[in-house]
């Protein structure tokens, strides 16, 4: 590339001109985060979150295997952030998964266990009254 020099105040500065000499390859300036990403981040957009908040939150208000379950992939998701961003990224996903489907699970079970409990008074007081 041809370089001129040009006086700013009392500085001397040194530019490039944009006309690439023959035979010179010319770098392209990019931005990270930008464009089509390739190798071990372009899995994730983003740092990989481990929910092990959540997979703990789990075992306390959910059902704790369930919650064990979670928490274990959560545990993995956290060891492979740095070495394996993909499989990070899928235990993470897991962790999350099985966290929500145990706080799920006990949620449901809160709601079907006093509604049945009611049914089947309901069903015995037809019965016996017959």
């Amino acid at each position: 590339m041809e370089q001129k020099v040009r006086r700013v105040g009392g500085m001397v500065k040194m530019t490039k001109s944009a006309i690439p000499v023959a035979g010179e390859h010319v770098s392209l300036q990019t931005v990270p985060g930008t464009g089509n990403m390739t190798g071990a981040h372009a899995f994730s957009s983003g740092p990989v979150r481990d929910y092990r908040r959540l997979a703990i939150g789990s075992i306390i208000c959910g059902i704790s295997c369930i919650g064990i379950y979670a928490l274990i992939n959560s545990v993995k998701a956290w060891e492979r952030r740095e070495s394996d961003p993909e499989n990070a990224e899928i235990y993470s996903n897991k962790a999350r998964k099985w966290s929500f489907f145990a706080i799920a699970a006990w949620v449901g079970l809160l709601i079907l266990i006093p509604v049945l409990m009611a049914l089947v008074s309901y069903l015995l007081t037809l019965i016996c009254l017959h």
